[in-house]
């Protein structure tokens, strides 16, 4: 709480009481309040979960790793658990019958968004043009979405980005090869480039350079450590009582990284509104287009921030899984490479190209399946009290579906632990939000609105980058011993960077 200075004898002490006593009230007021409200859920059929602790509830049983922990209460309680974390009740569906109840069937009353305490969102004047963190599916997120949708994320926006994408994966490209024989990450060199075709789409404008490592390291850093710091527990999240206090310190250090990463972006903003360049020199871009709809700077920086974290770390995410998972398995690797081979014939690859590559497709399925970017995509909200599988889940529930459980669970899939890019040949699972099983991107109201334009970063990124090299460990690690430990954030990390080094097969 830091140091506390002796100003005046008798007030000092009056306050200093005042706030002892506060203290030890607020733990009683909170034990009480959980205990009312613990057993008026108990009243109602609740889904089972591991027993909860005085005051803390479940707190402690989430563990550093909360995807595998509550797959493992799954397993023993079923499909829909509960657990209560201080005063807030945790619901988590962790199969493709619970997932579709709370995507599909009771998507209405379970399409509220739980806002972390920390997030800026919290803020109404924020939050009712926030694209991610909306409370509401309201008819103001709505505008926003379709406004999105049609200058983003439609066919015919997706369509006049083809040459944009293409040149950035080029540029990318290119710097590898200045960099062959040397050790790359190669998930900082992704997340650059794809930071920069969003950067151009939204500003016309690159905002990394590939050859600037200390720069690449800086945004990676910042956009992950916003990651890590919505996921971290906070007392504020658990005992809503405590939040003005900022105990932890968790909402200053989020204002400060998100301010850091604003600043990138922030100048260009007022440039722009005085620039009145728009067809002259460049084409319109969306910044274009908010300040067109009358969009204020903060409400455009703020909204520029949702779409770059969104679009740029699941992205370089999945492509470092991809490419750990095809390390470790030369075979599916082999039956890439050979495919790129015929299929490309030594050209480049373009856009167009993709819908050729199916092996392809089905790696990238297959990483989406053991590697879901969000493990319980964002968190959900109950509206109103509702039933979900004979259970009862009361109005302001948390709710989490956990597709990492799902993409793992043997009565879904048969060896789930193995990479089996073959198990989706032939099949029609996809995910576009109509699968259970299978839905890393979310399903319903809330399926992430720029899937399709991710879809074709994803390919085109994964097929260039094995299609002009060869990939070498940094040491002498079997790649068949390549780790897979998982780093928890917003999105699911691998815990030590990939670090490789690139050949060109030119």
């Amino acid at each position: 709480m830091g140091e506390v200075t002796v100003t005046g004898g008798a007030e000092f002490n009056i306050s200093f009481l005042l706030f002892l006593l506060l203290l030890l009230l607020i733990p009683l007021f909170v034990f009480f309040l959980g205990h009312i409200k613990l057993s008026l859920w108990k009243a109602s059929t609740l889904p089972p979960g591991p027993y909860p602790w005085p005051v803390i509830g479940n707190i402690l049983d989430m563990g550093k790793k909360p995807h595998i922990s509550l797959a493992h209460f799954a397993k023993i309680h079923g499909p829909v658990i509960s657990l209560r974390l201080g005063t807030q009740l945790l619901v988590v569906g962790s199969s493709p019958a619970a997932a579709a109840e709370i995507l599909k069937t009771h998507d209405a009353l379970l399409s509220a968004r739980h806002v972390p305490q920390v997030s800026p969102m919290k803020d109404p004047k924020l939050n009712h043009l926030s694209l991610a963190w909306a409370f509401t599916c309201s008819k103001q997120w709505k505008l926003l979405r379709n406004l999105c949708r049609a200058e983003l994320f439609s066919s015919k926006a997706i369509e006049s980005q083809v040459n944009l994408r293409e040149k950035k994966v080029k540029e990318m490209l290119c710097f590898l090869g200045r960099k062959e024989g040397k050790i790359v990450k190669i998930g900082e060199v992704v997340l650059a480039a794809v930071f920069n075709i969003l950067g151009n789409l939204f500003l016309s404008k690159d905002l990394v350079s590939l050859d600037d490592e200390t720069s690449n390291e800086g945004i990676k850093g910042l956009i992950w450590r916003l990651m890590e710091l919505a996921t971290t527990p906070n007392l504020a999240d658990f005992y809503p009582i405590l939040d003005w206090l900022d105990i932890q310190g968790l909402r200053k250090t989020t204002l400060e990284t998100i301010g850091k990463l604003q600043d990138i972006w922030e100048g260009l903003i007022e440039e722009r509104r005085v620039s009145n360049d728009y067809g002259v020199r460049r084409p319109q871009d969306f910044l274009d287009v908010l300040i067109g709809h009358g969009f204020q700077d903060n409400q455009i920086s703020n909204l520029l921030l949702e779409l770059f974290l969104a679009g740029t770390e699941t992205t370089s995410t999945t492509v470092e899984w991809a490419m750990v998972e095809l390390l470790k398995n030369q075979e599916a690797m082999k039956k890439l490479n050979e495919e790129l081979a015929r299929k490309m014939n030594g050209n480049d690859i373009r856009e167009f190209d993709l819908p050729q590559l199916s092996y392809l497709s089905v790696c990238i399925k297959e990483t989406l399946r053991l590697h879901p970017p969000t493990p319980f995509l964002l968190p959900h909200k109950a509206l109103e009290t509702c039933t979900v599988m004979n259970y009862t889940i009361p109005k302001d529930s948390q709710i989490f579906v956990n597709l990492w459980a799902i993409g793992r669970d043997p009565e879904v899939w048969d060896d789930p632990l193995a990479f089996k890019p073959e198990r989706f040949m032939n099949s029609e699972l996809d995910f576009k939000g109509n699968d259970f099983e299978f839905t890393p991107f979310g399903a319903g109201r809330r399926i992430c609105p720029g899937l399709s334009m991710g879809s074709k970063q994803l390919h085109l990124i994964l097929a260039s980058l094995f299609h002009s090299f060869e990939w070498y460990l940094s040491d002498d690690t079997d790649p068949m011993q390549l780790d897979t430990k998982e780093k928890f954030g917003l999105t699911l990390q691998k815990e030590q960077p990939l670090l490789l080094i690139p050949k060109s097969k030119v």
